[in-house]
């Protein structure tokens, strides 16, 4: 049996037990999908990022220029990053990791938390999702 012919046998076998109901809640899934796409990768990419220790802002830099800087916190020195764009907590003595493994954050109002350190990281653009971040 070649390739075509099976894909012809699948079309139809399909078409057999699908009825009209099938299609329209595939389709109603399909826009949902596509719905969560945009809404979670075409938000606005931000301008700056904010870095605080103990509430405080220590470090307000622009994404535009990549570079290296250490926050002090509770435990110790919490590692910034900032390359092409986007930042992430690349190094922080907390014992669980949790924003060292969050990554890079690249838009407005994105953020990583180091909360055993009370150290945060946060994206500032134009355009915010929601209005402030507590922790």
């Amino acid at each position: 049996m070649t390739a075509s012919r099976y894909w012809f046998d699948t079309v139809n076998l399909l078409k057999s037990y699908s009825k009209s109901g099938d299609i329209f809640v595939l389709a109603i899934a399909g826009l949902f999908t596509a719905a969560l796409f945009f809404n979670a990768w075409l938000k606005p990419m931000g301008d700056a990022v904010i870095v605080r220790a103990h509430g405080v802002v220590k470090v307000r830099a622009t994404l535009k220029r990549d570079g290296d800087y250490e926050v002090l916190g509770r435990l110790g020195f919490s590692r910034i990053e900032v390359r092409h764009g986007r930042a992430r907590v690349a190094s922080d003595p907390g014992p669980l990791q949790v924003c060292v493994k969050q990554g890079w954050v690249s838009h407005a109002g994105e953020a990583a938390l180091c909360l055993a350190n009370q150290v945060s990281l946060e994206i500032d653009g134009t355009t915010r999702p929601f209005d402030s971040i507590t922790y």
